[in-house]
């Protein structure tokens, strides 16, 4: 059976906020809706389940991100995830500048969990707290060729 990875979905606590800080680093926005109704208590398992939604795209055209801000049910805070708790871990993107995408983070207040790390000579990488907490792997290639 083939199969193809469609979109990473993300709970957010603010959908402009979070919209603003990956289309900063260079998503796009493929569309908006606000979503209600059996299908949508049936497809997620949430009765009277509400939330508007946006799907964001890579610039490659092969990565998406489907963000959801809940209208009912009231949305449940938690502690933001750490790199070594099981579940969801963490969303990667590779980019040509990291001190640039990182310049663009800071301006949302994201900032790396510990610092730059540099691996085999070959990636310059860090985990960046996004919004709603999100766990965010910038990586830079060093060698490109």
């Amino acid at each position: 059976m083939p199969i193809k990875l469609e979109n990473v979905g993300i709970a957010v606590r603010d959908l402009e906020a979070t919209i603003a800080f990956f289309t900063d680093l260079g998503l796009s926005v493929l569309g908006r809706d606000t979503v209600s109704g059996e299908w949508t208590d049936t497809a997620v398992g949430l009765d009277g389940n509400h939330a508007n939604i946006a799907m964001l795209q890579t610039p490659d055209g092969n990565g998406r991100l489907e963000l959801f801000e809940y209208i009912h049910p009231d949305a449940i805070e938690t502690e933001p995830t750490r790199p070594n708790e099981i579940g969801m871990h963490r969303v990667a993107f590779s980019v040509d500048d990291l001190d640039e995408a990182l310049e663009i983070a800071a301006a949302h207040g994201c900032h790396p969990l510990r610092g730059v790390a540099t691996y085999e000579d070959a990636y310059k990488l860090t985990y960046v707290r996004g919004p709603s907490g999100i766990i965010v792997m910038l990586a830079e290639e060093l060698k490109k060729g």
